[in-house]
């Protein structure tokens, strides 16, 4: 992911100041927890943010409902991506913290419209762990899941 500098004075959010209307952006939708806007680092054309209205830096900051906001409101503009510049494929990204590549620290997911020689690269290399291990990630993550 391109990395993008924050200039904002410490202490302050630089998308929180945009939800403030303290900073410009083209907003393409908003509603009472989210804000969509174009991203000033447009990949392709109609690469949109879409972020938390209250400030919480990462996705375990959100409540469930504002969670849930997120994803209604990352559709919405996807659809709206489609029906407007028509790409052959579409990513969704949401980063948490330094090491999930997160470079602006306020809950935001990109929407980008995708193409076949757009330079964007997602890969990692496979593991592929035995079913035994499997069973065993599985089971931990159920000991400790929350409740929806």
């Amino acid at each position: 992911m391109p990395m993008f500098v924050d200039t904002s004075p410490p202490g302050q959010c630089i998308f929180c100041r945009l939800v403030a209307g303290e900073i410009p952006a083209e907003r393409v939708y908003e509603d009472a927890l989210t804000i969509a806007f174009m991203d000033i680092g447009q990949v392709n054309p109609g690469h949109v943010l879409v972020a938390s209205k209250r400030h919480a830096a990462t996705l375990f900051d959100l409540t469930f409902d504002e969670a849930g906001a997120l994803m209604q409101t990352a559709q919405r503009v996807a659809f709206a991506v489609r029906e407007a510049f028509d790409p052959p494929g579409l990513t969704l990204l949401q980063a948490n913290g330094k090491e999930g590549d997160q470079t602006v620290f306020h809950c935001h997911m990109h929407v980008v419209p995708r193409h076949g020689d757009d330079g964007i690269a997602l890969s990692w290399p496979r593991k592929d762990p035995p079913a035994a291990v499997l069973a065993e990630y599985a089971e931990k993550l159920r000991a400790v899941m929350k409740p929806g």
